[in-house]
């Protein structure tokens, strides 16, 4: 899988935190920001629709990346 870097400001890194750990819904950092990005890519995919915007192609679904994931951060 493909790594990434981003930059983001530490109240968005803090709130990100509270969602991660034992007491989190996700694992690591890794696993929430991809989980965020594909909710968003869905629905901009969504709002495309709707606008007559969206290429004539089956549905993405963004979710199904996870069967490759190392679950690093």
């Amino acid at each position: 899988m493909p790594k990434i870097s981003v930059e983001i400001p530490g109240e968005l890194l803090a709130d990100l935190d509270e969602h991660v750990g034992e007491d989190g819904k996700f694992v690591n950092r890794s696993d929430a920001v991809r989980a965020s990005v594909r909710k968003t890519l869905d629905v901009l995919d969504e709002i495309d629709a709707r606008h007559g915007r969206l290429e004539q192609r089956t549905t993405t679904t963004h979710a199904t990346d996870d069967a490759e994931d190392d679950g690093g951060e």
